[in-house]
């Protein structure tokens, strides 16, 4: 769906703790707020788009989610849900994408002993999210890189979670354009030998890294 002009409802609140995330304001200092699904349908359908994103933070945290993903299919949208894969929840919608978090997600334990540990005992539950994928009408495995240490790691999931490459997404680390061109040149190819799709961070390559994009 990269370069797809959607509407994104972003929810608030994540059982993890990346230390790199790009929207501390869905996550671990959530801002916003409380919003009805009449509102919310009302503002999709004011903003003329066929294609909605349920992202977050962790938006299979609430147990309203499956309720609003009904809704919105019913009403005809296309609806991709972004999820780290870690919570087991009826997820009706067009596309999931699930993106599993590395080890080198994981925050310093020096300086947040306990979201450390809790991140790492989350963060990877194959079982999981093999049931998410044999559950969805269609879905992409998403990861984003950070460097190439986690090559080792990205395959190893891939073949835990038995999934063919033209379903895997990679994409660059980086909040700049110039931190995303950097990756792009040790990231690229490897990309292409290993037979997986790339995808770039397009809402900052147009917009800048800040929200409502």
């Amino acid at each position: 769906m990269t370069g797809t002009e959607s509407f994104f409802i972003r929810t608030s609140g994540c059982n993890l703790r990346c230390w790199f995330c790009d929207t501390p304001y869905a996550s671990w200092n959530p801002k916003g707020e409380q919003i009805t699904f009449d509102r919310i349908l009302a503002l999709v359908q004011a903003s003329g788009l066929h294609h909605v994103v349920l992202t977050g933070g962790e938006p299979m945290l609430s147990s309203e989610s499956t309720s609003l993903c009904n809704l919105l299919r019913a009403e005809g949208f296309h609806l991709t849900v972004e999820t780290a894969g870690t919570i087991d929840r009826e997820t009706p919608c067009d596309l999931l994408s699930i993106s599993p978090k590395f080890r080198s997600s994981t925050p310093d334990s020096s300086q947040n002993p306990k979201w450390s540990q809790l991140h790492e005992q989350r963060r990877m539950p194959i079982a999981t999210m093999r049931c998410l994928i044999n559950a969805a009408l269609d879905y992409q495995i998403k990861f984003v890189v950070d460097s190439p240490k986690d090559y080792e790691e990205l395959l190893e999931i891939v073949n835990q979670l038995e999934v063919s490459s033209d379903r895997v997404w990679i994409m660059p680390q980086g909040s700049t354009n110039e931190a995303m061109d950097a990756a792009a040149h040790w990231l690229k190819a490897w990309v292409e030998q290993a037979g997986f799709r790339y995808c770039d961070r397009m809402q900052i390559r147009w917009y800048g890294n800040r929200r409502g994009t």
